[in-house]
């Protein structure tokens, strides 16, 4: 699966702000590939704005469509006016491992239920324009044997795929490579095997 996330490194984040009849919305946007860094954002939101009136939250610790590592919270406003929007905004963007808080400073002026969640819904969308953004390849670990001669030409055709090589063990027989494999891609190494004329085994298979 290949998907994107905010571009953002893992202990930073992009801020914003909205106004809405005089009270702040200031929204934290970070890459959250998993729930401590999620956590981290919030607790930094906290840190910052210990006055604040709440700090709502929503975050998709995994691919789009994840349904375990996910979460939002209203944060003591009326339910389902903050995180719950917040989240279908995340959603809607495609994106995986973001993380989102919401710092919200009262201006005087209820906004109601649907205000609200269309508040903290902008605020998100805001934070979302112009969010650099990359692209993660879920991958496998696969095995490759080689001898010496061919590992140069291995590691070129690797290359010239776009497969990493993550590690390599040498041996008396030889090399061996474990790659990171696309897991939407199927196997296939005809053109390398055809390239070092045989000389290629696939020792682990994708589990």
């Amino acid at each position: 699966m290949r998907y994107a996330v905010p571009d953002i490194p893992v202990g930073q984040w992009r801020e914003s702000e909205l106004e809405v009849e005089k009270s702040r919305f200031i929204a934290w946007l970070c890459h959250a590939p998993d729930t401590a860094a999620f956590d981290t954002l919030l607790a930094a939101a906290r840190r910052t704005h210990p006055t604040a009136s709440h700090h709502c939250s929503a975050f998709i610790a995994g691919p789009p469509g994840e349904q375990a590592a996910i979460g939002f919270s209203d944060d003591g406003e009326p339910g389902g006016t903050a995180g719950r929007p917040m989240f279908q905004v995340l959603a809607g963007a495609g994106l995986g491992q973001v993380g989102c808080v919401v710092t919200r400073y009262f201006g005087g002026t209820k906004l109601g239920t649907g205000g609200l969640a269309r508040a903290y819904a902008q605020a998100v969308a805001r934070a979302l324009e112009g969010l650099p953004r990359r692209e993660v390849v879920e991958r496998t670990p696969l095995q490759l044997q080689v001898d010496f001669a061919g590992e140069a030409e291995a590691r070129a055709w690797l290359a010239g795929h776009a497969i990493p090589v993550e590690r390599a063990a040498y041996g008396a027989d030889g090399v061996l490579l474990t790659v990171g494999w696309p897991r939407d891609t199927d196997v296939d190494l005809a053109s390398l095997e055809a390239r070092l004329r045989g000389r290629v085994n696939l020792i682990t298979p994708s589990t």
